[in-house]
């Protein structure tokens, strides 16, 4: 009988673990979008703190809206570049499996990117909820793939400049 390690003999991460990173970020994603769903109609907010409202909205576009107004054909287009880069986000996983924080960043990338990929399915759009404000001032409404997408991004950021210190 083989058993499968999940450390190999270099001392990399398995494959199955950045999985499993990504695979939490859909589900959570996925859960808290059928949660607002089920809380509130679409453009209803809901005061939590002086900060922070829950707000319901559908984004039919990408990050801050864009193409939002577009007639439709964005969906396919957005969807189509979320399998590419949920491909290539794979294959880069698998190529740099000895840099766990490299492969971290990639995979929460890639649970959020899944789990927009799945709105744009599902309903045409995302499930957008969480706004976060200063007086009349409001970032961008977003959710936990969101999420996933920028704190990944972040990582990336904070290695990049790291690297170029040393």
């Amino acid at each position: 009988m083989i058993k499968r390690r999940v450390f190999s003999q270099d001392s990399s991460i398995s494959i199955i673990w950045w999985l499993v990173v990504a695979a939490l970020v859909v589900v959570f994603d996925q859960i808290s979008k059928h949660w607002a769903l089920s809380l509130m109609q679409l453009g209803e907010t809901i005061r939590v703190t002086s900060f922070f409202n829950l707000h319901l909205l559908y984004n039919e576009g990408s990050a801050f809206s864009f193409l939002a107004s577009q007639s439709g054909w964005q969906r396919t287009l957005f969807v189509v570049i979320g399998i590419l880069a949920a491909l290539f986000i794979l294959y880069e996983i698998r190529k740099h499996r000895d840099n766990s924080k490299f492969c971290f960043a990639l995979a929460l990338i890639l649970g959020g990117d899944i789990g927009n990929v799945i709105d744009r399915l599902a309903f045409g759009h995302v499930v957008d909820f969480l706004d976060f404000h200063l007086g009349t001032w409001h970032y961008p409404t977003f959710n936990i793939a969101d999420c996933g997408v920028c704190v990944g991004a972040l990582i990336f950021v904070i290695l990049e400049f790291r690297k170029k210190k040393s």
